[in-house]
């Protein structure tokens, strides 16, 4: 099943999206690597979603005109675990990744656009990802604001850990964030 033609910022071509389950796992990798390096598996967003397949209905794969894969958008389920040992069911976006020939040119923000638009306003879980303040600020409202006593299991940069929610107030002051293994 193909989702609508959607024309992408600065470019020529329609971009199509896809459902990702679509997609050759293989090319998946590839394009990962591609796009960030053969080395990203030991980055700690890798930790926090160890464990968990991504989530089929929010992760999406988009084709040029030419139908060539050029962008992936995963969502997986995590959770962020307080003092008291209680999971906090979050979705974690990321990684959004665009071949590097292709960077810049609009399908990184319509992958986005995607995978914020399939998540149920009816029951929205929070949704967290390692990512550009600004720029995941400016489009979509992700903030830091709230993530400041929260902890990954690795390395990160703190500024970089964003939350999207519509009721800030449900979210725990202190937590690690890990993946949600039911």
């Amino acid at each position: 099943m193909r989702a609508p033609h959607l024309v992408a910022r600065a470019m020529s071509d329609a971009a199509t999206l896809i459902p990702l389950d679509n997609v050759d796992p293989v090319l998946v990798e590839s394009l990962l690597d591609s796009a960030f390096e053969p080395e990203r598996h030991r980055r700690t967003a890798y930790k926090v979603r160890e464990g968990v397949d991504w989530l089929p209905g929010l992760s999406f794969a988009a084709l040029d005109g030419e139908e060539m894969l050029v962008g992936t958008i995963q969502c997986w389920p995590v959770a962020l675990n307080d003092a008291e040992g209680r999971a906090h069911p979050m979705i974690m976006v990321g990684p959004v990744a665009v071949m590097p020939g292709h960077q810049g040119q609009g399908y990184g923000q319509a992958l986005m656009s995607a995978a914020m638009a399939g998540i149920d306003s009816r029951a929205p879980l929070p949704q967290v990802m390692v990512g550009d303040p600004e720029y995941y600020g400016r489009f979509w409202g992700y903030s830091n604001e709230w993530t400041q006593g929260w902890n990954l299991p690795g390395p990160f940069e703190r500024h970089r850990l964003l939350v999207r929610c519509e009721n800030p107030a449900v979210l725990p002051r202190e937590g690690m964030l890990g993946p949600w293994l039911r």
